[in-house]
């Protein structure tokens, strides 16, 4: 199972509570492919391979090179689609929350200085703003090309909170159907 959304959205807060509520391995791609110094792992695509071949995971859908081959062995898709507001300022309350408590990452990695929004283009905030609608573009080519995969639109926690309590174990619906409360 994958989740899919824009920095900040809550995928891997997703993920974790699906894999909770499945009782399902949940794998972290950020702890995958980031290395000590932000470096990307070499293992990275090999990795994300072999977990992908289990019969049941759930992982975040980012990171290009894994893209296409998680769509090809997920089940069901879930995309966060929050709005924007919601978004950015978990994004910056994370951002913040990780910086002011210097906590550690993926393999020894922290946050960078504040300051970096207004110096470094990939900055964590900036990023999230300038990539806040891909996912959002890119789910009629992943609907077009993956027509047998279901993909689960959740507009607020409430829908996702709704979304689990029916399909976790002895609830009432496959994982690929979803209440329709926010249409």
């Amino acid at each position: 199972m994958l989740v899919a959304g824009a920095s900040g959205a809550g995928k891997t807060s997703a993920a974790r509570r699906i894999a909770e509520t499945l009782c399902i391995p949940r794998h972290e791609l950020d702890a995958l492919h980031h290395g000590p110094g932000w470096v990307k792992r070499s293992e990275f695509e090999s990795d994300v391979a072999a977990f992908s071949v289990e019969p049941a995971w759930v992982c975040e859908w980012q990171y290009r090179s894994v893209r296409s081959l998680l769509l090809e062995r997920a089940e069901t898709l879930v995309w966060i689609d929050v709005p924007t507001r919601t978004q950015m300022r978990q994004l910056v309350m994370r951002t913040l929350r990780r910086r002011f408590l210097r906590q550690v990452l993926w393999n020894g990695n922290r946050e960078g200085p504040l300051w970096g929004v207004f110096t470094e283009r990939d900055h964590i905030i900036r990023w999230g703003w300038r990539t806040r609608n891909t996912t959002a573009e890119r789910m009629p080519l992943v609907v077009e090309r993956y027509p047998a995969l279901p993909v689960i639109r959740v507009k607020s926690r409430h829908d996702l909170d709704r979304w689990l309590a029916a399909v976790r174990p002895g609830g009432t619906m496959r994982a690929a159907e979803v209440p329709s409360s926010s249409e």
